[in-house]
């Protein structure tokens, strides 16, 4: 027996309280064929107290220390068998997949109670059945946790193991029969399973079925209810029914929250809806429920894509008065948006705009401007664009180089541009961070046709 437990011993640090169960098991396993009354009498010694058990509370505590569920196992074994230690022990045997032990000991557990309430606490079938969900075993709550639960399960505890078996399509069948065996489920029960169920589409019947029946059970739908089959309808491309449950929730009073907003605007946006997606922007505020920056980006966005930017000009100059910040999304979106349309003077007064709010565009707006100046020989302009981005520390991308360098390379009209390229080309910190090798040849071209005519002379004078 000692040598059974030698190992156990040297794997914890509460050695004293093991070697006292182990000699307190060793004391009551004397074997009485040792014995005989023919032996000697020997001297009699006085006896030893042997170590006392430990008491229940330190069994606990050390039952608790152990980081390896199956040594606190072993430790339990040699303790009683009545210890409060099981319930907490069962769970960690699940959380460490050792599913086979932690279900024996739940049936251990059963048997220990007392026999007129032989039940196991709510809590802890309910925190095993989230336990087994998490690690993809939901086949082991129908087959070990529904059979031990009381139909008169609290509420709070139903919705757990409702949610643990939800998780997985395998157990829905088995999360709908709860449900109907409950006497009291509450509107989150049924949320639940009507969440579950409207995320497939072979099921999505089922969930409407569920969110039918609440008149029935004398229950009201809440705004998550309605947000489920709304999500469901959107995904489906259903807009016109999902709008329909929208004006409900209004008519039972119930104030549709942002992320239900931001739903159905995804989904017009995605169908080309434009006009009913800023309708129902500005509807929003009106209802009880403020746009927030995600739900303008989105509407931004789409304008954008559609070829639509001055619609997005006419979102974001709003967004201030009504209480939300454009914030660098916004304008990188509605610029670069403006530039595919060749709006770059509108495109240039929105990037001047959020620069004196401090943010710093990304590399591409600028290429965008400068690349379109340039291209409509507006070289003053795409000056003033990347002297913005020289100040701002952005390093301008090699394409931008290879727009400004043609520019420049125009006899007439590169003048005021070559002296900004002169300058960052004298300054040693930009021949570091700037990618202007690809556009050498063409400047290297132009220097030399420059320096042959004189005109080179003149610009570094200036």
């Amino acid at each position: 027996m000692i040598s059974q437990f030698s190992s156990l011993l040297s794997r914890t640090p509460s050695s004293i309280l093991l070697f006292s169960l182990l000699h307190h098991h060793h004391h009551h396993h004397h074997n009485p064929l040792c014995s005989s009354s023919t032996t000697k009498p020997q001297q009699q010694h006085p006896p030893s107290p042997s170590p006392s058990l430990p008491s229940p509370s330190r069994i606990r505590k050390l039952i608790s220390s152990q980081s390896d569920p199956l040594l606190a196992q072993e430790i339990l074994n040699l303790s009683s068998p009545h210890t409060k230690s099981l319930p907490s022990l069962i769970l960690s045997l699940a959380r460490s997949r050792h599913f086979s032990q932690s279900l024996s000991l739940l049936r251990r557990h059963l048997l220990l109670l007392p026999k007129p309430q032989r039940e196991i606490s709510p809590s802890l079938l309910s925190s095993l059945a989230l336990t087994l969900s998490s690690r993809n075993r939901p086949d082991l709550i129908v087959t070990d946790i529904l059979p031990n639960l009381n139909h008169q399960l609290p509420v709070k505890h139903l919705n757990r193991v409702l949610s643990a078996l939800a998780a997985h399509p395998s157990s829905l069948p088995a999360a709908l029969s709860l449900l109907e065996s409950s006497p009291s489920p509450n509107v989150r029960s049924f949320n639940i399973l009507i969440s579950a169920l409207a995320s497939r589409p072979s099921t999505l019947p089922l969930a409407y079925s569920l969110f039918n029946r609440f008149p029935s059970l004398n229950l009201s739908p809440d705004s998550d209810s309605f947000r489920h089959l709304m999500r469901a309808l959107c995904r489906r491309s259903q807009l016109s029914t999902a709008l329909s449950f929208l004006d409900d929730m209004h008519n039972r009073g119930l104030v549709p929250g942002p992320a239900t907003y931001a739903t159905l605007l995804n989904a017009l946006c995605r169908k080309k809806q434009l006009r009913e997606a800023y309708k129902l922007l500005c509807r929003m505020k009106v209802k009880g429920c403020n746009p927030d920056i995600l739900h303008y980006n989105t509407v931004i966005v789409a304008f954008c894509r559609e070829g639509r930017p001055v619609d997005a000009c006419k979102v974001l100059d709003e967004m201030p008065g009504l209480g939300c910040l454009p914030d660098l999304s916004s304008y990188t979106t509605l610029i670069n948006g403006l530039a595919s349309r060749a709006s770059f003077e509108v495109g240039k007064k929105y990037l001047e705009e959020m620069v004196g709010k401090g943010m710093v565009p990304h590399f591409s707006v600028f290429h965008g401007l400068i690349k379109g100046f340039c291209g409509l020989g507006r070289v003053d302009e795409a000056c003033e664009v990347l002297e913005v981005m020289l100040r701002r520390g952005v390093s301008p991308h090699e394409e931008t180089w290879v727009a400004a360098v043609a520019a420049v390379c125009d006899e007439e009209r590169g003048e005021r541009l070559a002296g900004v390229l002169l300058r960052v080309v004298d300054e040693e910190e930009w021949r570091r961070s700037t990618r202007i090798v690809s556009a050498g040849a063409d400047l290297g071209e132009y220097i030399a046709r420059s320096a042959h005519s004189g005109n080179w002379s003149n610009r570094l004078r200036k």
